[in-house]
């Protein structure tokens, strides 16, 4: 007797098995070990957003930027200017020695869209349209980017954060169930976490508690509260000495002092230049620490501070220290977001979905195994365990990359099913029709494999094509639907193609010794077979 001829094919379809049944169990049986798929919103309930980006905001951040840089220029190079402002969209000042005037021009000239309006030593200055429009759009993708390292950086699996329309943006949260959860995302979300240091005006410091904010703006300030204490108001130089767009990381610390969580924060190369020229030149005023237009402290300054570092102090909790501190790391937003629609979604509601659809899995795969085995008798029984494999292949593979399963991503499953045996029924009807015209059993075998090749190849190649095109320019669940057809996709063909090609390799010599074509394919030969 002649031992089974096992090849690397059949190699493949053994090693797929074992790697689907080990790398699936941790999301079947919810083991501590292992990485497991992550439930969908759809499946598992959480919040639903819809936020609008200001971009008139992020516009308007840009302008004061600039008229910051002037400032800064100006002040390094013993420029002289008078009454520079940004108001309306516009930015004015005026040079007081006619010797700068190269020199500022040169400089103005390194802002990319700005329009630049100079009358004698007077000059006006505004971004173009198209500056406005680029401005506008990079601060909605900007927004996308720092909402989505937020939340990755909370710690919430598998958020989904992406553009929808011009200027909104769609956010789902898994997993959130509880209220205090919720509103800790949405202040995350919403915080702008701008930080800018700014200079104190000590010569009206003490109207802080009377002026007006108009009043303030017609000397060139700004009138903001104390974090805590909104009835404590501080005067402060409308132009940041810098802002956290210098700032390169940001990390929870507690105080020697009194144990409080504060936030150190480190600078830049440019801005640890700015910061400690500035600190250097202004020995004995305060500097105040303001994030998002609440001052938090506002020290004097003692000495130059080198080293471009700082820390911000303000009776945090802990869970603010820390978020702040995620909001900072991750970027300020250049535009603030508004909540345009808010909902959540029920477990429950996932619940019903996960039943469901777990019934129309199982269901479609029952009724698939049984017309398989009916129509193609003991092949069909070889399809059916490629299947098997193949859904604790997709299942293992998903869970690896940390794919999250929505309620598309389950009907991806249930039609991936489909799209597994379909290799198989073509591969035996090829196999039926050579065995009709006469072909031994093992040349049949092999002449249907080749046969089928080249349709089952085209067939996979083409929807996987269209997988990846959803992926690229669909969102959310539209994704989820095309990653999990992709790896099905794949699958299939080490499973359905490799896999049950191997196992009729190891079975061939028994087939044909046993004559019982009716019993492994279905289909009875008439008359005497070929010879092999």
């Amino acid at each position: 007797m002649k031992k089974a001829r096992i090849t690397y094919k059949f190699v493949i379809l053994l090693v797929a098995l074992c790697f689907g049944a080990v790398f699936c169990a941790p999301s079947f049986f919810g083991t501590s070990w292992g990485s497991k798929i992550t439930l969908g919103l759809d499946l598992q309930g959480g919040l639903h957003m819809l936020l609008g980006v200001e971009t008139a905001a992020a516009i308007e951040s840009k302008e004061k930027s600039i008229a910051s840089s002037i400032k800064y220029f100006t002040g390094k190079n013993d420029i002289l200017i008078d009454e520079l402002k940004v108001e309306n969209g516009l930015i004015t000042f005026s040079l007081l020695d006619s010797d700068d005037s190269a020199k500022i021009d040169e400089m103005l000239a390194t802002n990319q869209g700005l329009i630049i309006d100079k009358k004698d030593l007077s000059y006006e200055l505004h971004l173009s349209d198209e500056e406005k429009l680029s401005t506008a759009n990079y601060a909605i993708d900007q927004a996308v980017e720092v909402i989505r390292n937020r939340l990755d950086l909370f710690g919430l699996a598998e958020p989904t954060v992406a553009k929808q329309g011009k200027e909104n943006i769609l956010v789902e949260l898994p997993g959130i169930k509880t209220s205090a959860d919720e509103q800790r995302a949405l202040d995350l979300i919403e915080k702008a976490a701008h930080l800018e240091l700014m200079a104190l005006d000590e010569e009206r410091q003490s109207m802080a508690q009377t002026i007006s904010a108009r009043d303030a703006a017609a000397y060139g300030d700004v009138l903001y509260e104390d974090a805590k204490n909104p009835a404590q108001k501080y005067l402060l130089k409308e132009l940041a000495v810098l802002d956290g767009a210098m700032l390169i990381d940001a990390k929870v610390a507690f105080d020697q002092n009194n144990n409080q969580p504060i936030i150190n924060f480190t600078l830049n190369a440019q801005g640890a230049r700015i910061f400690g020229d500035f600190t250097g030149a202004n020995v004995g005023k305060r500097l105040a620490i303001v994030l998002d237009k609440k001052v938090y402290s506002a020290p004097v300054i003692n000495e130059r501070i080198g080293g471009g570092s700082g820390q911000i102090s303000g009776g945090f909790s802990v869970d603010e220290a820390h978020d702040i501190a995620i909001a900072l790391r991750s970027g300020a937003l250049l535009a603030p977001v508004k909540m345009l629609e808010k909902r959540s979604v029920g477990p429950s509601l996932g619940s019903d979905s996960i039943r469901q659809s777990m019934i129309a899995l199982i269901s479609g795969a029952v009724l698939v195994v049984l017309c398989m085995i009916v129509v193609y008798g003991l092949a069909g029984v070889i399809a059916n365990v490629a299947l098997v494999v193949n859904i604790l292949l997709l299942i293992a593979i998903m869970a690896m990359f940390g794919a999250t399963l929505t309620l598309p991503g389950m009907a991806g499953i249930v039609l991936t099913i489909g799209m597994a045996v379909d290799a198989n029924v073509i591969i035996n009807e090829r196999i039926r029709e050579m065995l009709k015209a006469g072909a031994g059993v093992k040349n049949a075998i092999a002449k249907g494999y080749e046969n089928a090749m080249s349709a089952i190849v085209d067939s996979n190649l083409t929807t996987l094509i269209t997988s990846i095109a959803l992926y690229a320019y669909g969102t959310g669940p539209i994704k989820g639907f095309a990653v999990t057809i992709s790896i099905g996709i794949v699958a299939s063909m080490i499973t359905a193609i490799l896999g049950t090609h191997g196992v009729f390799d190891a079975l061939g010599e028994k087939i044909q010794r046993s004559g019982n074509t009716r019993l492994w394919f279905g289909y009875k030969i008439k008359g005497k077979n070929a010879s092999i």
